[in-house]
């Protein structure tokens, strides 16, 4: 199997929408179409701290990360959230998630960023197999609320 991860980029729109929408639903969630839009436009803006990093197998797009740097509280370094992490059902099992985190943790170590995090539903076993091979759940509960 051949995989090449990289960034996202103009001609890449079509290919990620689709993985975008397995993704949300997967969730079983309904994202707008203007949240899609300024997804997407946010991860090809450089003045904006969100990027996509693609999966491509034999030269089919497959997965994606997108990620967000953002300046913490607790040390000088910004750090990198994994908001978002997805690889099509049917090349799973092949490493392709376990390479986007380590391909960010490269990028991290490139770009001195201090820290690399992400959450995940806690009934998502087949992710927390992957993440669990990093490091163990920190034990934190998620709050949300909207204003």
């Amino acid at each position: 199997m051949t995989l090449n991860i990289r960034d996202a980029g103009p001609a890449d729109e079509a290919a990620w929408r689709g993985l975008w929408g397995q993704y949300v639903d997967f969730y079983r969630a309904a994202v707008p179409e203007a949240v899609t839009a300024t997804t997407w436009s946010r991860i090809l803006d450089p003045l904006v701290p969100v990027f996509c990093r693609l999966a491509e197998v034999e030269g089919e797009i497959a997965g994606f990360a997108v990620g967000v740097v953002h300046a913490r509280t607790w040390s000088i370094e910004p750090i990198l959230y994994l908001e978002d992490l997805y690889v099509v059902p049917r090349v799973r099992g092949r490493n392709i998630g376990h390479a986007l985190i380590e391909d960010l943790m490269a990028l991290c170590r490139h770009h001195g960023w201090g820290q690399l995090y992400w959450h995940t539903e806690g009934d998502n076993a087949r992710a927390r197999r992957l993440y669990d091979r990093f490091a163990p759940a920190d034990g934190y509960v998620r709050y949300r609320i909207a204003p």
